[in-house]
Order: C-alpha cells, then structure tokens, then sequence
C-alpha cells in the first residue's frame, strides 16, 4: 500500500465544487421524462466473473455500507458515494427486493478470490454489499465512486432479485469516463441506453445515514420489464 499523505478530504472538496459550479448547466427532467424513465426497462448486462455466488467469497459482514468511517475520518480509499434509487417493475416499486452491488476497490482489485493481488486490496473496504428495498422500492448504498481496472472502464455491477419481478443484472457507469468506448461492454449499449445506466454525480444533498461522510451521490432508477 502507499504510504503518501491521505489527502482525500482535499480532493473531496475541490469535487464537490466543481459539481456545484457544473449544476447550473444541467437542466431538470421534465415530469414526462421521469416518468418515462421510470417506465423504460434498464438494459441488462453480465453478472461478470467477480459476482461473488457463494457465502465463502462474500466479507464476513455483509451490508449496504462497503466503506469504513471512523468519526469523521473516511479510512477507505477511493472516494465516498452515496448510492440510492428505486427497483420498478411496468412503473410501480418493488417492495422487499434484495439488491446487490460489487465493485473493484480504488487499488483496481476486486475482493473475490480471482479479483486480484490480495496483497494490493483496502481492506477498509467491502467490495460487495446487499440490502433489501423498503416499501416505495427505494435502496441505499455508501460505497466508492467507481475506477477502472485493467480491461474495463469504470464501474459498478448491480442485482436485482425478487420473487414479484424475477432476476435481473446491470452495470452502472460514469458517462464521461474516458475508457467508456473502448470497454466492449460498455459499447453494446445503445445510445438510448447508455443514459439509463449513468451514474450522474451531483454533491450529495441528503440526510440518510448512509449518506453521512459521502460529498457526492447518485440515484438510479433500476426497472425490471
């Protein structure tokens, strides 16, 4: 592990102002949008070879926090997100659904037994983490903005399982992310698909729990067909 100077809450700060003098160029959904974004199923995509099948490849504690935070002090590496949505199904919530993410750590190291060099991992973070939706289909993760790992672009991976609405995976993705058009995954979205399953950050403006010592967020709309 590195041994130069944390210097997160810096980058943090100057992230969230950047966002703050972006939003201004960002005009609001309309109500017909969001409503047809709420109706448009999200484009599935591969569980990938990291989903972690078994409780032997899952951490000891597993919950929708993938991050440690002592006090005010974030320990993980990489930067907070908060991370929250809704499961739909034709446009209604699914209530009680167990939703799943994974991820690659900020050292590009999954925490999966093939997800790389063990040596190389945070342990201050998760990699995989579940909850179950409440009764508007609304979930919330904290976890770390996504990075690149050699042969993909940036990323998280998404599950979806419910016994009203069947099983469903995704990958969510930065939309300015550089390596975008070069992961072939990535590039067998369509371009009306590409906006269903973008991560657009914006400082976090929240007051769940899980929200606490995250400066960004993102919310998505997961729609089962």
């Amino acid at each position: 592990m590195s041994d130069r100077p944390n210097n997160r809450s810096t980058l943090a700060r100057r992230h969230t102002l950047a966002l703050l003098a972006a939003a201004p160029l960002a005009a609001p959904l309309s109500r017909a949008s969001a409503q047809a974004r709420e109706a448009t199923p999200t484009p599935a995509q591969t569980l990938g070879p990291f989903y972690p099948r078994s409780a032997a490849q899952r951490p000891a504690k597993v919950g929708p926090d993938l991050i440690v935070v002592e006090g005010s002090q974030v320990i993980t590496r990489g930067t907070p997100l908060y991370l929250t949505g809704r499961a739909l199904t034709h446009g209604r919530p699914i209530a009680n659904a167990l939703v799943e993410i994974w991820q690659c750590d900020a050292n590009a190291i999954y925490h999966h037994p093939d997800g790389g060099d063990e040596t190389h991992r945070d342990p201050a973070f998760q990699g995989y983490g579940q909850t179950r939706t409440d009764a508007d289909g609304a979930f919330h993760f904290r976890t770390i903005e996504p990075v690149p790992y050699p042969g993909r672009t940036a990323h998280i991976h998404v599950r979806v399982q419910s016994d009203q609405a069947g099983s469903f995976a995704t990958q969510l993705y930065l939309p300015n992310e550089p390596g975008n058009e070069r992961d072939v995954i990535y590039r067998h979205l369509t371009p009306a698909e590409r906006p269903l399953v973008a991560l657009l950050l914006k400082p976090t403006v929240s007051d769940h729990a899980l929200s606490r010592a995250t400066h960004v967020m993102a919310t998505v709309n997961l729609v089962l067909a």
